[in-house]
């Protein structure tokens, strides 16, 4: 059975306060343990006023802390916004405080607008170019501390946190595979390049330390409810928030509408079905048989679910029926595994 796992942003919905939106991915990440998901990440986005994952390291801390056995991380930190000695530190404290339960995703991009990444970066000839030669520097770090090294991350050194790379081109698919790391591709967003870096990671992939496979990791959207026609709907919240983002006036998470064509042109409906054609929207069978064939083609190790929901309720039920598809595909596996074994 292929595990399944959380991508939350803390989604600021309308009229509410990033303090609410803490509550109820704390609530949803004490739901996703119960339901066997394997991991909770979290993304770093900046002056979005619908996204409350700024100080990523802060939230992970808080969903570590009220939670038991799940894996908690970030998906991901965008690096290049940091010294790499800080992450090292951050996530080493993390790890020290929540032992063997800490992922680090990392990417490339600012999160951001440009503006916003200026004054993140306060250099600005800082463009992200150097991001291969900051994972590596952010690897030393949490290697065993060699005989008279000037610079440690305390705590971190030695605590091997697992890294991943993210990306949504080729670009982080060759490095995960020259550095033999884990790789999650956001197709969630920018699926165009997928099939493409998958092939390129599982091609080119180089076994490391800490890998001695390619694991490739697929991000997509599920919007799961009782029907198809309330599945559909509570996803125009996700829909609208994508439109205003490119009308470049993002906002807080709307609540959904009856009719999203009275709400966005035609050209914004064009670019929002290509960038969201990984999203399975419907009722439990209906998301079951377009997971299915997505896993037929892209056979990922892991899947990443995101889920832009409104109401918190309706969130958490769709999570609860992806978890419930989940177990149906796993079971039916088994079933074919067993029958190949017998007629063998």
């Amino acid at each position: 059975m292929i595990p399944f796992s959380v991508l939350d942003l803390a989604p600021v919905c309308a009229g509410a306060t990033p303090a609410d939106a803490f509550r109820n991915t704390l609530e949803l990440a004490r739901h996703a343990e119960r339901l066997g998901y394997q991991r909770y990440w979290l993304a770093e986005h900046h002056n979005m006023p619908g996204i409350a994952s700024a100080a990523t390291a802060v939230v992970i801390g808080y969903v570590a802390g009220g939670t038991k056995t799940i894996r908690v991380g970030a998906g991901g930190v965008m690096l290049p916004n940091h010294a790499p000695l800080v992450i090292a530190e951050q996530f080493g404290t993390l790890e020290s405080l929540y032992p063997g339960r800490i992922d680090l995703g990392l990417g490339r991009a600012p999160g951001t607008d440009m503006a916003t990444t200026q004054a993140l970066r306060r250099d600005s000839k800082a463009t992200g170019d150097e991001f291969p030669q900051d994972v590596e520097e952010l690897q030393s770090y949490f290697a065993p501390a060699k005989p008279r090294q000037q610079i440690r991350a305390i705590p971190g050194a030695g605590l091997q946190v697992p890294i991943w790379l993210l990306g949504s081109s080729l670009f982080s698919a060759q490095l995960a595979a020259i550095k033999g790391l884990p790789f999650a591709f956001a197709s969630h967003f920018a699926p165009a390049d997928m099939m493409q870096a998958l092939a390129l990671y599982r091609r080119r992939f180089t076994p490391s330390k800490q890998l001695d496979r390619p694991y490739a990791m697929l991000g997509v959207n599920v919007v799961a409810a009782a029907t198809d026609a309330e599945a559909r709907r509570l996803f125009t919240s996700h829909q609208q928030a994508f439109a205003l983002l490119r009308r470049g006036v993002p906002g807080q998470i709307p609540p959904p509408i009856d009719n999203i064509e009275t709400f966005w042109s035609p050209a914004e409906k064009v670019m929002a079905s290509q960038s969201l054609a990984c999203s399975f929207v419907g009722s439990s069978m209906t998301v079951e048989r377009g997971l299915s064939e997505f896993l037929e083609v892209t056979k990922p190790d892991e899947l990443m679910i995101a889920g832009l929901i409104y109401d918190q309720a309706a969130r958490l039920r769709s999570y609860e029926i992806a978890a419930e598809v989940r177990d149906r595909m796993g079971s039916e596996e088994s079933k074919i595994d067993v029958s190949t074994v017998s007629k063998a």
